[in-house]
C-alpha cells in the first residue's frame, strides 16, 4: 500500500513550484541558446531570389558546424575570436547563410558559384567560369505568380557546374540587367554567390550591394526545409493556418541534384 503521506509525495510549496518552473524555463532557454549557436539556426525565407529551390514561406535550418565558427556565427557578433575557427570551406554549389558585406546585421542566402581566385561573369545571361561556359538544360516554361501581380514567364533550366553538381535556376530573360557583366575576378578568402531566380537576384553581380562575399560572414549551409506556407496563410487568421501548409516541402533537403535523379527524372 502507497503511503500518500509519505513526504516524497507531498505538494511542494509555492515558492518552490515557482523556483523549479524558473530553473526549468533557464534551462531550456540556454539549450536553446546553444544549439541555435553551435548547431543549427532556423531562418526563414521572405523573397523569391532562390526560386525555384527555395520558396517564399520556407522555414529551413542552416547547419553552423559546416563551415566552422566566425563572429557571423554568434548572436549579435559576440565572439571572443577573430577569423574562423574549425573552418571547411563552402562547396561550389551549397546553399549558404551569410551576412551581408555592406550591411552586417542583414542575412542573405544564395548559392555559391565562385571560389576564391576564379574569373565569374554571366553572357546574354549564359554563366562562365574561368572562361568556360557553364552547361544549362531547358526543362520548360511556367508561370511565376505573385498576388496582385501579373503572372511571368520564366523558362526552367538544370545548371551543371564544372565539378558536376546540378541544380535548378530560373531565367526570364537572357537580356536583363545582371545578364551581361564585367568579369570578376574572386579574390582570396572570398567567393561568389548568386541566386537561383537569376533575373530576380540581388547577388555577387551587384557589386555595390553585395560583391565578393568573405568567408568570414559565412554563417552555415542551408541544408533541411523543416515547414513551408503558401501566401494564403495569415497569423490573424486561424481557418487558413492548416490549408496554406506545403506539406510536400516538410524535411525536404536542400542540396543539389544527383546525376542519377536527373537521369531517372529524364529531364
Amino acid at each position: 500500500m502507497t503511503d500518500t503521506s509519505s513526504p516524497s509525495n507531498a505538494p511542494l510549496p509555492a515558492k518552490e513550484e515557482s523556483g523549479e518552473f524558473f530553473k526549468t524555463a533557464i534551462i531550456a532557454v540556454l539549450l536553446a541558446l546553444v544549439i541555435r549557436t553551435f548547431l543549427f539556426e532556423p531562418f526563414n525565407i521572405p523573397s523569391g531570389s532562390m526560386l525555384p529551390t527555395l520558396k517564399i514561406g520556407d522555414y529551413l535550418f542552416v547547419s553552423k558546424p559546416t563551415y566552422g565558427y566566425s563572429k557571423a556565427s554568434f548572436p549579435l557578433g559576440l565572439a571572443l575570436f577573430e577569423g574562423r575557427q574549425f573552418a571547411e570551406e563552402p562547396a561550389r554549389g551549397d546553399v549558404a547563410v551569410f551576412k551581408l558585406p555592406t550591411d552586417t546585421s542583414i542575412d542573405y542566402i544564395k548559392r555559391v558559384i565562385g571560389l576564391p581566385g576564379e574569373t565569374i561573369q554571366v553572357i546574354r545571361g549564359r554563366l562562365y567560369i574561368n572562361g568556360v561556359l557553364v552547361d544549362r538544360e531547358p526543362v520548360g516554361l511556367l508561370q511565376d505568380e505573385h498576388p496582385g501581380m501579373y503572372p511571368v514567364t520564366m523558362m526552367e533550366y538544370i545548371e551543371t557546374l564544372p565539378d558536376g553538381t546540378m541544380h535548378r535556376i530560373w531565367e526570364e530573360t537572357d537580356n536583363g540587367d545582371l545578364d551581361n557583366t564585367e568579369p570578376f575576378t574572386v579574390p582570396a578568402g572570398h567567393y561568389f554567390m548568386m541566386g537561383d531566380n537569376r533575373d530576380n537576384s540581388q547577388d555577387s553581380r551587384v557589386q555595390s550591394l553585395v560583391g565578393f562575399v568573405p568567408f568570414e560572414n559565412f554563417v552555415g549551409r542551408a541544408d533541411l526545409i523543416f515547414f513551408s506556407v503558401d501566401d494564403t496563410v495569415s497569423i490573424f487568421k486561424p481557418w487558413t493556418w492548416f490549408g496554406g501548409i506545403r506539406y510536400d516541402r516538410i524535411f525536404e533537403s536542400i542540396g543539389p541534384i544527383r546525376p542519377e535523379a536527373h537521369t531517372a527524372e529524364g529531364t
